[in-house]
Order: C-alpha cells, then sequence, then structure tokens
C-alpha cells in the first residue's frame, strides 16, 4: 500500500470503456520516513477523496480488486482516507 496526498483530478473525454464511470485522482506518494520525493501516479478513487486529502492506495491486482473490475486497465485505487500518520523515526 502507498500513502500519498491528492494533489489534482484527471478528466477525459475520450478512454477506455472499462474506465468508464470513474473518478481518476493524480496522486503524489509521501514517505513520511525519510521524505524522499516520489513522482506522481494516476489512481482510481473508490472513496469520494478530494484534492489535499491524506490518501491510502492499492496497486496492481488489489486495485482492480477494489473496483470490482478484474478487467479494467487499472494498477491503481485508493481504498482509504487517512485522518493520522504517526512514524517513529527512532525505531530502526
Amino acid at each position: 500500500m502507498i500513502i500519498g496526498k491528492v494533489v489534482g483530478n484527471v478528466w477525459a473525454t475520450r478512454k477506455e470503456e472499462a474506465l468508464n464511470g470513474l473518478k481518476l485522482l493524480v496522486i503524489k506518494p509521501i514517505d513520511y520516513y525519510t521524505d524522499k520525493e516520489f513522482q506522481t501516479f494516476v489512481a482510481t478513487d473508490n472513496v469520494g477523496a478530494g484534492i489535499g486529502e491524506t490518501v491510502l492506495v492499492v496497486t496492481g491486482s488489489s486495485a482492480r480488486k477494489a473496483i470490482d473490475k478484474a478487467d479494467a486497465p487499472v494498477d491503481a485505487t485508493v481504498v482509504g482516507i487517512i485522518d493520522e500518520v504517526e512514524v517513529n523515526k527512532d525505531a530502526l
């Protein structure tokens, strides 16, 4: 799973038919432990997340299972909106 922030929306008037009805969001991954920067990616939204919210994202076959569309060309799906993250950097 990936923790990320919703930084945008994607609108596509022409797309694969299996994507019809799915909300697409731009996600910026967050690494709370090292503060590394990662590239943004697009994920479908299964929970009604919006710009500025911190979310939990699944990838791969779990992403398709989360939206109940095994044949959809989807490799990332938002499955949760995060209220709080606690990281103990001294744990290692």
